[in-house]
């Protein structure tokens, strides 16, 4: 039978008040629950030891615990990790644990699946399914064995941050704020295809790093790929870029997967840097990883930096980003798509 009780996890202060207020408790109660939830990382309202005890039984009859340990890992020969987690609805969703000496990332997910229908990508294949919760999202980082670790989170697993905002954003404000985990915003990147009604909103309300998946600078051919294209041309996503400072701590960098003979051209570099003229920005460049059934093939060692020292030649920053994780399908919507054949 489903547990239809809400969560007390990624609830933010201002939601903690009012849940306060309406279950008779003092106005300082917020603040404690805020030190359980995201300083201690416990959910459990009977285990909240300075809350009185009625306090606790109206809690736990209202709410649910969401936390959940991964169903499943699978790790490559290179250190990558990638963890299959059970959504409170029962979709699968990912996330990419991912070593390299200091540094540690962890790639989350913000979706069940995606709805951008991206060609290149495994999990446009799935579609949406659900978007997910703070909570599921804060989940995949409490819950992960490597928590303690982690240096960097990365929005780039399953699903479009910004077509779920409300609760990315959410869960953005309770990993950053003092109240919550107190990490710093240089530490998160959140990669978009480029959601343009939600951008302003997203550049407004947080300072967390900004990717772009772009893959192709030309409107036509970038939508034959990615679709988000005809409704949100990148264009447009540029001229709104333009308009911010990323001078100082907070980045903006374009994502571009190589795909030989598709998007690794001469014009393609003359265009890009048509395009991003005016941005202070970098460009990583990506092999693609590939994926069942796809027409689309990974270029050779000396393609990619061919590609990348013209670029850098012509002024933009451009880098590598080294693949991980292929030996375990670590591209996006592979483990969960093969765990629900």
């Amino acid at each position: 039978m489903d547990d239809a009780r809400d969560a007390l996890y990624g609830k933010n202060p201002t939601q903690l008040a009012q849940l306060c207020s309406e279950l008779g408790m003092p106005r300082f109660a917020a603040g404690q629950l805020a030190r359980w939830l995201y300083g201690r990382h416990v959910e459990d309202p009977m285990a909240m030891s300075d809350l009185s005890r009625k306090h606790r039984e109206l809690l736990a009859e209202r709410f649910r615990p969401v936390l959940s340990a991964p169903m499943r890992v699978s790790e490559s020969q290179d250190g990558t990790k990638k963890y299959l987690y059970s959504t409170l609805r029962g979709a699968l969703i990912e996330s990419a644990y991912i070593p390299d000496g200091d540094r540690a990332t962890l790639c989350v997910s913000s979706q069940a699946g995606c709805r951008m229908g991206c060609k290149f990508c495994a999990t446009g294949r799935q579609g949406l399914q659900h978007s997910l919760s703070a909570a599921e999202i804060l989940n995949q980082i409490v819950s992960l064995p490597e928590r303690d670790r982690l240096t960097n989170l990365v929005f780039m697993g399953m699903g479009e941050p910004l077509d779920n905002t409300d609760e990315v954003l959410r869960a953005l404000e309770i990993i950053t704020a003092p109240w919550g985990w107190g990490w710093s915003p240089t530490r998160i990147t959140l990669s978009t295809a480029g959601v343009v009604p939600q951008l302003r909103r997203f550049l407004e309300s947080s300072q967390v790093h900004l990717a772009v998946s772009l893959h192709n600078p030309f409107r036509e051919e970038r939508a034959e790929i990615m679709p988000v294209e005809r409704a949100w041309p990148i264009a447009e996503v540029a001229e709104i870029l333009r308009e911010y400072d990323f001078t100082h701590q907070r980045r903006v960098s374009f994502e571009y997967i190589v795909m030989s003979g598709l998007n690794d051209s001469p014009r393609h570099i003359k265009e890009l840097c048509r395009l991003l003229d005016g941005i202070k920005c970098r460009i990583n460049l990506i092999r693609f990883h590939k994926i069942p059934s796809s027409p689309y093939f990974s270029p050779d060692d000396a393609a990619m930096r061919r590609f990348r020292d013209t670029l850098t030649a012509k002024g933009i920053q451009t880098t590598i980003r080294a693949s991980r994780g292929e030996d375990i399908q670590a591209a996006c919507g592979l483990l969960s798509t093969e765990a629900k054949q």
